[in-house]
């Protein structure tokens, strides 16, 4: 499998979910290989598990295969979960840790890359869908980030 790399600046950083059921603790190994058996690679560069556990499966000079045609310079982050158990609904189904690991990744990249941009994937212009089932804006500005 050929990742494509780039010096692009990081600018951008979207928080996904798996869309998997509430409760369900698919692994972050399980997350990327549906993505690879999808798209032929590993669509995130962090997936964090139920238990909170951030796994690193793309460096952040790989491209991933997150938003379409908007993933050069842009680091994604997906958390398992985010519909309802009967998988009929989207459902912010973030585990206290997950919140906790979510909110780590944003500090540190926020600090590491100043000026960027964080957004759910459904704030993407064009993007129709609920992912990452909760607001993220909104989000960021009760955590003050």
């Amino acid at each position: 499998m050929s990742i494509k790399r780039s010096t692009a600046p990081i600018k951008f950083l979207t928080i996904h979910c798996a869309a998997t059921p509430e409760g369900r603790a698919n692994t972050a190994a399980e997350v990327t290989q549906w993505d690879i058996d999808r798209f032929g690679q590993p669509s995130y560069h962090w997936v964090v598990d139920l238990f909170g556990r951030a796994v690193r499966t793309l460096d952040d000079d790989q491209i991933g295969s997150h938003v379409g045609g908007k993933n050069t310079g842009n680091i994604g982050v997906c958390y398992v979960g985010g519909l309802t158990k009967d998988l009929k609904a989207p459902k912010d189904t973030r585990t206290p840790t997950q919140k906790i690991a979510l909110r780590d990744l944003v500090l540190a990249y926020k600090r590491k890359y100043p000026g960027l941009v964080i957004r759910g994937h459904r704030e993407w212009p064009g993007v129709r869908k609920d992912c990452p089932s909760f607001d993220v804006s909104a989000w960021l500005k009760a955590e003050g980030l």
